[in-house]
């Protein structure tokens, strides 16, 4: 299984999950299914409590979310960062890359500002590009 990690905000995740599966891999993206504002109504709903965002962190729902995305996480053999994506993405391919899992990044265009870091794991310009590299390391 490859862990997909993206942007809840992005349908660009699904888009790549439909074209992995098409190409006979299994991608995980069911985490998209909290839609492009979970993130969001989970904050409004701590705030309305009257809870900091350190007490929400100890929540039930946040601790659920949580170990939902550590249980898939640990169970893939590999994942995909698909850009553009923010710091949850980020931290996410960078478990599996400590992990020692191979790990690949999608760019969705070149970054008006470089960085050097994407090599902790495998870059890829085109879709076409990302599916040579996980056939060559996931055979």
């Amino acid at each position: 299984m490859i862990y997909l990690a993206g942007s809840l905000r992005q349908t660009r995740v699904t888009e790549v999950g439909n074209l992995l599966r098409e190409a006979g891999f299994d991608p995980f993206d069911d985490w998209q299914a909290g839609g492009p504002i979970a993130d969001d109504s989970w904050q409004s709903y701590e705030e309305s409590r009257g809870r900091t965002y350190q007490q929400a962190l100890q929540g039930y729902a946040a601790k659920h979310v949580f170990e939902y995305d550590l249980f898939h996480l640990n169970r893939c053999e590999a994942g995909v960062l698909v850009l553009p994506a923010g710091r949850s993405a980020h931290l996410e391919i960078g478990f599996l890359a400590g992990q020692g899992k191979p790990t690949f990044t999608l760019f969705d265009e070149i970054p008006e500002r470089w960085d050097v870091m994407y090599q902790f794991t495998t870059p890829c310009f085109s879709y076409e590009e990302l599916v040579r590299n996980l056939r060559r390391r996931l055979g």
